[in-house]
């Protein structure tokens, strides 16, 4: 019979910047739901890719663009005092979109993106497409890309009726109008740039 295991207390953020430089986590609820190695190139390629898209349409303009790794207070409100002590959720998106700037602190970005976009890998996908997307639904995020590297397709969630619901399914030749920037399309054969 095996010793069962000891019941931890919540993670803190606090608990969580005493880690050795380099060492990452994501939590909701004061629980580690991902500790994920370090990306394959594919991943960064298409990371590089979205953020040369997005960083050249947002140049001059009132959002930005941030790619991984940068945490996210998901729940928190930059107007509201918050203390790291507290915080029992926050993420580290591959890209995500703020427009607004007071969110952006030193740090961290406290409070719902407008735009998140995972990669998804084996070990990621799951979380990717449940706990990350409820909890970013419960945010309030107002646009949530999955991008899937191994079928070459990007799903595209916007809100309804309270959550995230998929709305969109993009293969490696199409578009993406993005919905919180108005006048950009993402075309995604240069981000699937391997294409032969």
């Amino acid at each position: 019979m095996g010793i069962p295991e000891k019941e931890q207390a919540p993670m803190t953020y606090k608990e969580y910047a005493t880690w050795p430089e380099g060492k990452r986590c994501e939590v909701l609820d004061g629980k580690i739901i991902s500790m994920a190695p370090s990306p394959t190139p594919e991943h960064q390629s298409i990371s590089i890719q979205l953020s040369i898209e997005f960083g050249s349409y947002l140049r001059g303009k009132d959002c930005s663009v941030f790619a991984a790794p940068i945490d996210v207070y998901l729940f928190e409100d930059y107007q509201n005092e918050w203390i790291d002590e507290k915080v029992r959720n926050w993420v580290c998106p591959d890209l995500i979109v703020v427009c607004d700037k007071n969110k952006i602190q030193k740090n961290r970005i406290v409070g719902a993106p407008d735009l998140v976009v995972e990669i998804l890998s084996p070990a990621t996908a799951k979380i990717d497409r449940m706990d990350k997307r409820l909890a970013y639904g419960r945010a309030r995020v107002k646009e949530y890309w999955i991008v899937d590297p191994a079928n070459r397709l990007v799903e595209v969630y916007l809100p309804r009726n309270g959550s995230l619901e998929l709305h969109n399914v993009y293969n490696h030749k199409d578009s993406i109008p993005v919905r919180v920037l108005k006048g950009l399309t993402i075309d995604l054969r240069k981000i699937f740039q391997d294409e032969a």
